[in-house]
């Protein structure tokens, strides 16, 4: 019996709103679990793997107009449109509740409406937040089954207490009434015609990011696009960091890097806490401590193969559900670009259509077996470097934050910030480059702030003020950091080895925050010694490379100063004067 008044009246008007056949609550038993598993394959929405190769895996094929969050699509729903903008698409939160109502009038005549009450964190900790999610989707069920904790004891902790409401439908899968819509104000998600995980699994970036962001800022704590990792030093000691990167930067590589030999050797080991997001509060150490509020990992699968990151690789080996993979009809396992050099003979692509290996071409993304954004949905629990306090109620304690991205040349190996807010303005000015491989150019610099941009809830100046503020309430400020993999030479070759050699550099960064390491000066902040980067082991790179790496031009960061203050102006007003003040002293240090 639900006494939640809330519960029921949201129910209620889902149901006079979309008008199912039937309604099944997810109660989290195995036994209703395998009851669905059962039904999505016989209606072919999934197909079973390989049960002795692959326990517990299943493939999902999307439609085809359907393959990837939509940024296009997506909407922060406000009163105000100054609330928003200008980094997000806005609609007037009226305007956009007529357009959805109108669109999901009568969707689920014939189907079920199914009602997910899911946990963000551990069931009961009071970092952690309940979201209920609405969907005819079984694939979206079964997902959020991995992602989230779901089921009565999430329904038994929410007991009368509040919520972030979500209906998703993916009615007749139309690109053209594709919208992903969120609405801060009122804790609500709404969401129709996709069936993509990105854009249906409502617990993830849509709860996650863009409503948990504005609930930190009202709140006063942060939500971040983060991974958070522990590095074990050889007398055991355990430090964590959490880390920003766009996409394509390594985010989830890092999250379970395993060490070089040189490392491993000492006794150094490395633990995964979360891949992609962080809730982060302020300890009542006066420490800022953060947790993962997910329950599995929604990764991508190209490129992922033993070498790369083995700990993700294994953790897809049971109880996974691959998407828009390829199929190996011989022995019904699953293949993806990049996974190994033994691409299956019988195979359908992840259309569906039989697939002939032969025909593939790197340059031709058509030709790929599996999609580029294919995906696993698989359990937290399989990580093999999964950290013993990935369920701990207050989460692990900070001692650095990490930003990074993708730059050529103008962004060193790593470098500190001098402070707090300067550790701001260094995560604001994020960015990747392009490269046009044809003629090794350097293409736009797309601007990613903490690597935020499609995912804040709210005004993109109001987010850097809510930074500044938070610096104010931590007695014990974690130090930030810069990194840059992606240095490369004449030849646009890398120059750093990256993947477990990162850990090279973040043992330096762990060093500078107890103060065991010097560091030398620049413009734009302090950068190693090279003599303190560990090149042991490494056969290409000795400590004149990592001069190299460390150097910072001044001609690069004066043009790289002008492209922040344009950035800064198309944010408008609300970007904090405490920021423009940091561009004036990086300003000042170049000349």
């Amino acid at each position: 019996m639900i006494t939640n008044k809330k519960l029921n009246d949201f129910i209620e008007e889902a149901k006079a709103l979309c008008q199912p056949d039937s309604i099944v609550w997810i109660d989290g038993s195995e036994e209703q679990l395998n009851e669905l598993r059962q039904q999505a394959v016989d209606q072919k929405i999934l197909i079973r793997l390989n049960q002795e190769k692959l326990p517990g895996c299943y493939l999902h094929r999307t439609t085809v107009n359907d393959v990837a969050r939509v940024e296009g699509r997506t909407f922060i729903c406000s009163k105000n449109k100054e609330d928003s903008a200008p980094i997000n698409n806005w609609m007037e939160t009226t305007e956009a509740y007529k357009l959805l109502n109108g669109l999901f009038k009568g969707v689920m005549k014939g189907r079920t409406m199914y009602v997910i009450p899911y946990s963000m964190g551990a069931v009961g900790s009071k970092f952690s937040k309940i979201g209920i999610e609405l969907t005819d989707s079984i694939y979206v069920v079964l997902n959020m089954a991995i992602m989230t904790r779901v089921g009565n004891k999430v329904l038994e902790a929410l007991g009368d207490g509040d919520f972030v409401k979500g209906l998703h439908s993916y009615a007749e899968l139309s690109e053209e009434k594709r919208y992903i819509c969120h609405f801060p104000e009122d804790n609500t998600i709404m969401s129709i015609n996709s069936n993509y995980g990105g854009n249906v699994l409502l617990g993830k970036k849509c709860f996650a990011l863009r409503i948990a962001s504005y609930l930190g800022k009202t709140e006063g704590w942060m939500a971040e696009h983060m991974l958070i990792l522990g590095i074990q030093n050889p007398k055991g000691e355990i430090k964590y960091v959490a880390a920003a990167f766009p996409s394509a930067c390594g985010k989830t590589n890092l999250a379970m890097i395993i060490p070089p030999e040189i490392y491993k050797k000492k006794g150094y080991k490395c633990w995964c806490v979360g891949d992609d997001i962080a809730w982060i509060r302020v300890g009542e150490d006066g420490r800022l401590w953060a947790v993962n509020p997910e329950n599995g990992f929604f990764g991508v699968a190209p490129g992922t193969n033993e070498k790369s990151n083995p700990n993700a690789l294994h953790t897809t080996m049971k109880n996974t559900i691959f998407t828009n993979v390829v199929e190996n009809l011989d022995d019904e396992t699953v293949w993806w670009e990049g996974l190994d050099n033994n691409p299956p003979k019988n195979a359908l692509n992840w259309r569906g259509e039989k697939w002939d290996y032969t025909k593939y071409d790197k340059k031709d993304k058509s030709t790929c077996g599996a999609h580029p954004n294919s995906r696993f949905t698989a359990p937290t629990v399989n990580c093999p470097c999964l950290s013993d306090q990935f369920e701990a109620p207050n989460g692990v304690p900070l001692s650095a934050i990490i930003f990074g991205g993708r730059r050529a040349k103008t962004a060193p190996l790593v470098y500190e910030s001098r402070d707090w807010n300067n550790g701001v303005f260094v995560g604001s000015i994020m960015a990747s480059e392009t490269t046009a491989a044809a003629t090794g150019a350097v293409g736009v610099v797309r601007r990613d702030p903490m690597a935020m941009r499609p995912f804040v809830g709210y005004n993109m100046g109001d987010y850097f003020k809510h930074w500044i503020e938070m610096g104010t309430k931590i007695k014990h400020q974690p130090k930030i950091f810069n990194v840059n993999w992606f240095r490369t030479d004449d030849n646009g070759n890398f120059i750093w080895p990256g993947f477990g050699d990162n850990l090279r550099v973040i043992d330096w960064i762990l060093k500078r925050c107890e103060d065991k390491v010097d560091a030398v000066e620049t413009p734009i902040g302090f950068v190693p010694k090279a003599e303190d980067i560990c090149v042991e082991g490494l056969a290409d790179v000795n400590t004149d490379t990592i001069k190299e790496l460390l150097k910072v031009d001044k001609a690069n960061w004066q043009e790289e100063a002008k492209g922040i203050e344009q950035f800064y102006g198309e944010l408008g007003e609300r970007v904090p004067k405490e920021l423009y003040d940091e561009l004036a002293k990086l300003n000042k240090n170049l000349q």
